[in-house]
């Protein structure tokens, strides 16, 4: 009775640090966009950087995280990412004070600092992190839930939380900027810095202490096949409708943050940057309602038709934020330093943007559902596939911002509308699997005969 009841408590303990982590990943992914316009006030063309060194080791690591996962367990790996996410943090928060005054080389006229390229490293550094910790913590919710409705329940529950953090995280770093000068730096987002080391280091304690079950510990086998994932044409489309699904989903937010804390592009003239990071907040909360009616609605409704409906509808909203003129204004909830949480004025595009979160909610688990049908014992080298394939949610922002230094922000989302016709295109027609005629069942072991 004492050892159910302990087992019990272990495992509600294990739990409530996984949701942890699942804000952490969010909560740390999030942190690149809002951190840009500190960098991007000293390099014009800096913006993005950071978001595309954190997605970038999705590229390198994606793979290798879930061989680590078989390997090494999930504890095992789920500490390690721990680790290196507080590495990559302690990395970011040293590039406030060393070598600030360090000149290493010149772009474009502007002299590049040794605190940037530490900044760099650290959100390469936690890019990593957070893929081990996305490969981790779905099974790891999963197994502790018993499987199941429990275990999706949990899944379901750890993706709010995930949301959340993403609503949260630009709204803090807002908060904390204010208005961006050429005074603000790094410095000022130090207490974000060290409540994310807090929260990975206790997360860490927690994990080490508590039981968690290893089913799936590799037995150094390796099993070969005739064919890949690459054999599937749905796959390989699906597999580019994710690299660009993150792009969206990143750039939305990303460059808008610009847009909004520009003052002389968004006429925005008092805690820019505050009110850009509320605004941004809205798009990630409205993602949290998005997965929630998705959730209601998927046993009913296809992922195909899903994803076809929230594709056209965000080409739409998109387009008309293009168009609409910068006069066109709306009254939307944001954050005042003197005032507290208040109402700003901004330009009617800004409001469409936001409503797109509905939208991209939709998107990953759709796209991955229609990637992996029929796929059988090759899913499972898909789903690493996929994971690389988030790199998508750095290059393509990158690609975006400079789209928008160059023609302006609103023109830069058409790169956006280009992606969106694509994943369009992919629901109606290229998620169709034309190669039935590879066999995808497992092949029994001889051995077992």
């Amino acid at each position: 009775m004492n050892q159910k009841t302990s087992g019990a408590k272990g495992n509600m303990v294990a739990i409530v640090a996984m949701f942890f982590l699942f804000a952490m990943i969010s909560f740390v992914t999030n942190l690149a966009a809002p951190l840009g316009t500190i960098w991007k006030n000293n390099y014009e063309w800096s913006g993005m950087l950071g978001n595309l060194m954190n997605f970038l080791a999705y590229l390198f690591m994606g793979i290798p995280a879930g061989n680590l996962l078989v390997k090494i367990g999930y504890k095992k790996t789920a500490l390690s990412a721990m680790v290196v996410g507080l590495i990559g943090l302690i990395l970011q928060w040293m590039s406030s004070f060393v070598g600030t005054d360090t000149g290493i080389f010149d772009v474009q006229g502007a002299t590049v600092t040794l605190n940037f390229l530490i900044y760099l490293l650290g959100a390469f550094v936690c890019g990593f992190s957070v893929c081990m910790l996305n490969t981790v913590v779905n099974p790891m919710l999963n197994l502790l839930g018993g499987g199941g409705n429990k275990g999706n329940q949990l899944i379901q529950i750890g993706g709010s939380c995930n949301s959340l953090a993403g609503t949260l995280t630009p709204l803090f770093v807002g908060m904390l900027i204010g208005q961006v000068t050429a005074a603000t730096s790094m410095t000022d987002v130090r207490p974000l810095l060290f409540i994310a080391m807090a929260v990975f280091a206790i997360a860490f304690v927690i994990i080490l202490r508590v039981a968690i079950p290893e089913p799936n510990l590799s037995s150094g086998k390796k099993v070969k096949y005739s064919h890949s994932p690459w054999n599937f044409r749905h796959t390989v489309l699906g597999v580019i409708g994710i690299f660009f699904y993150v792009g969206i989903e990143v750039g939305i937010p990303g460059v808008l943050i610009f847009y909004l804390s520009d003052s002389a592009a968004s006429g925005i003239t008092v805690n820019a940057s505050a009110v850009a990071g509320g605004i941004a907040a809205i798009y990630w909360l409205l993602m949290l309602v998005g997965r929630l009616v998705s959730s209601a609605i998927s046993g009913k409704v296809s992922s195909r038709v899903q994803l076809s409906f929230v594709s056209l509808v965000a080409i739409l909203l998109i387009m008309g934020a293009i168009f609409l003129p910068a006069e066109y204004r709306v009254s939307m909830p944001a954050y005042s330093v003197e005032d507290g949480f208040t109402s700003a004025s901004v330009p009617m595009s800004a409001l469409l943007l936001v409503l797109c979160g509905l939208c991209t909610s939709v998107m990953w688990g759709s796209i991955f559902n229609l990637a992996v049908e029929g796929l059988g014992k090759y899913t499972a080298q898909a789903s690493g596939i996929f994971m690389m394939m988030v790199v998508g949610g750095g290059v393509m922002p990158l690609v975006q911002n400079a789209i928008a230094n160059s023609a302006g922000y609103m023109a830069s989302y058409w790169l956006v509308v280009g992606m969106l016709a694509y994943l369009l295109f992919y629901a109606l027609t290229g998620s169709k699997n034309v190669n039935t005629d590879i066999p995808v069942d497992e092949e029994p072991d001889p051995r077992n005969l």
